[in-house]
């Protein structure tokens, strides 16, 4: 079984650099020069000359994509290990897994959806598209994302105060604006 351990972004230069949005918990150890990855859609096999990061993204060279040109046309490949050989941690997830994933509180209360996961060098984010149709970065960590269950579609929260403030205040919002509308329709004459 393949894993996906990156997609390709955008070029970066002229030589050929792209950008890749990581989907790996180990880029140190999967970005190594030599590494040859199989791709999807299948554009043949590539060979990674260089990898380094820049700010917060890393950036990839690959002996098959010489220059900017091609770089575009490789552009959304994601590019994978293939996973038998592989030691999968029991805690790590796929974003295949996780995206349209129901996020709920401890309480019960529906939050959202899981729409994406962002792997980060020193965390990753979910990111969750609330009720109230804001986005939120939520830290996939342990303290505040306790539990992914697969079997039931869901996930469950515990996040700090201000978090989900979108939908804290759509809440706040929308009680405040039927006491209203209760209050103006008993003054009525």
């Amino acid at each position: 079984m393949s894993q996906v351990v990156a997609r390709l972004g955008k070029p970066h230069g002229i030589r050929g650099e792209v950008t890749v949005q990581v989907r790996t918990d180990d880029p140190e150890s999967r970005f190594v020069p030599g590494a040859v990855f199989t791709t999807e859609p299948d554009i043949g096999a590539l060979t990674l000359e260089r990898a380094r990061w820049h700010r917060d993204r890393l950036l990839l060279t690959f002996e098959e994509v010489g220059d900017r040109s091609r770089a575009e046309e490789v552009r959304n490949t994601e590019i994978l290990i293939d996973g038998a050989d592989d030691e999968v941690e029991d805690d790590a997830w796929r974003v295949e897994e996780l995206v349209d994933l129901a996020v709920h509180l401890e309480d019960g209360t529906r939050v959202g959806t899981v729409t994406d996961l962002t792997v980060g060098a020193m965390q990753d984010l979910l990111h969750v598209r609330t009720l109230a149709g804001e986005d939120v970065l939520v830290p996939f960590v342990e303290e505040i994302v306790p539990e992914v269950d697969l079997d039931d579609r869901r996930v469950l929260l515990t996040p700090p105060l201000g978090l989900i403030e979108a939908v804290d205040d759509e809440d706040d919002e929308t009680a405040d604006s039927d006491e209203t509308a209760e209050s103006a329709e008993g003054t009525a004459p």
